[in-house]
């Protein structure tokens, strides 16, 4: 609910993929659904999307009006955003995620927080989704942020057209738990 009233709230465009949520027991076939409140959809109609389904992120990323992603900066999304240019509203949740998202807000400057992580253990307001959608959409530091998103995007892409390595190269990967 309040990820929901802060992006109505920003009045910025948005793809909200907001797909049922996983089963809770996986061998059973019951789904938890959360149902939006009457009218949301319709209030939001025409400029802003919400996404029932499965949605291909890449292709979504890729496309040149998407410019800005909210995640919890898992690898994946890590690497994605940096590479698809796009900078991240960062909701770091648990594991490598914190690291991610220390990373691209302090380090690359790729993004911004949503929560502090000293405060994983508190509801993220609707203010606090209003605030930071707003900051990145719709703000000169926005701007900053989303340029230097742009900029490593491109550096990285044309980095791995020029194939770095010869032909030839075996990766190995190992990991011990």
């Amino acid at each position: 609910m309040e990820l929901m009233m802060g992006l109505e709230r920003s009045k910025q465009k948005f793809v909200w993929v907001f797909r049922d949520g996983d089963r809770g027991n996986i061998f059973s076939e019951e789904t938890r659904r959360f149902e939006l409140p009457d009218g949301f959809e319709e209030r939001v109609d025409g400029f802003r999307l919400v996404v029932r389904e499965w949605a291909p992120q890449l292709e979504i990323l890729a496309h040149s009006s998407i410019e800005g992603f909210m995640r919890h900066c898992g690898w994946n999304s890590f690497i994605e955003c940096i590479t698809a240019g796009v900078p991240i509203a960062a909701w770091a949740m648990h594991s490598e995620q914190t690291i991610n998202a220390f990373i691209l807000t302090e380090i690359l400057k790729t993004g911004l927080l949503v929560r502090e992580w000293k405060k994983h253990e508190k509801l993220v307001t609707a203010s606090a989704i209003e605030n930071v959608t707003r900051k990145l959409m719709a703000s000169e530091e926005g701007d900053e942020i989303r340029k230097r998103a742009e900029e490593l995007g491109a550096s990285v892409r044309e980095s791995r057209e020029r194939r770095c390595f010869s032909t030839g190269v075996i990766f190995f990967h190992c990991s011990y738990y």
